[in-house]
């Protein structure tokens, strides 16, 4: 079980960084995909220009999503689209503002942070868009729809798991997927001080709400993950136990880990 560092100081999570033999201290930073990592939801950048019939163009009300983009994808591939067509879309979404630095300060401090990637988004998209960005191998492990191409040559994509939440989508819980992965870190003797969350959407909201005192909430300022943090606040002031640190730019969030690096102890 993960240790809570409520009370300890910022400086001490990188206390002995540097000395020889030390260990640093373990950092789990986790990423949503789209509107955080990138500037666009994916799913529209794939389907922008194309002609969709009536039922597709509208998110469904009440129903799956994962389902709809199933039917997306199905329909695009029979009018001719290639797995490379998406290919070459994913890999020209841009990434949101400050998100290279951002990248550029974690490539220079591996050894402090564990980065992992969980998005409602698919893993052909995500895999094709940190490969071209450069990134992908800065993250231990990807948590996304399952997203490949079939006999026909159709990109397909399916549901992640099954839970039994009530606030997530059917097809995707990241609070079961993070409490999951900590839990499966743990067996392998890894201790996580601290975990820090970056996303925006509001089921980037769900795992948030399982971090503790010791942990940070990095909310895309305005977008649904900050709106329902700031209500959750206001409604119980106290039960959202993040600190949490709103950015408009990724550098803002490069700026906080740079903080806790200059401090000393």
């Amino acid at each position: 079980m993960r240790r809570c560092c409520e009370g300890v100081r910022l400086p001490r999570l990188f206390k002995g960084v540097g000395m020889a033999g030390a260990r640093p201290p373990r950092v789990l930073l986790v990423f949503d995909f789209d509107e955080t990592i990138v500037d666009e939801n994916s799913d529209d950048s794939v389907a922008r220009g194309r002609a969709l019939p009536e039922p597709l163009r509208q998110s469904p009300r009440g129903g799956s999503y994962n389902e709809h983009m199933q039917r997306v994808l199905a329909f695009l591939g029979e009018q001719g689209v290639r797995p490379g067509d998406f290919r070459a879309v994913y890999e020209n979404i841009p990434l949101s503002p400050g998100m290279p630095e951002l990248f550029q300060f974690l490539s220079k401090h591996q050894e402090l942070f564990e980065l992992v990637l969980i998005s409602d988004a698919n893993t052909f998209g995500i895999e094709a868009k940190l490969r071209a960005a450069g990134v992908h191998s800065l993250f231990r492990k990807i948590f996304s729809n399952p997203a490949g191409v079939d006999r026909r040559g159709f990109l397909t994509l399916g549901p992640y798991h099954s839970h039994k939440c009530l606030e997530c989508p059917a097809n995707m819980c990241k609070r079961k997927i993070l409490s999951e992965y900590l839990a499966e870190r743990a067996r392998e003797d890894v201790e996580f001080q601290r975990v820090f969350y970056v996303g925006d959407g509001a089921n980037d909201f769900c795992p948030s709400g399982t971090l503790t005192a010791a942990d940070v909430a990095f909310p895309r300022k305005g977008y649904p993950m900050h709106r329902l943090i700031q209500e959750s606040q206001e409604k119980q002031p106290g039960a959202f136990q993040a600190a949490v640190v709103p950015w408009e730019s990724a550098t803002e969030v490069a700026r906080y880990l740079q903080e806790l690096l200059r401090r000393k102890c």
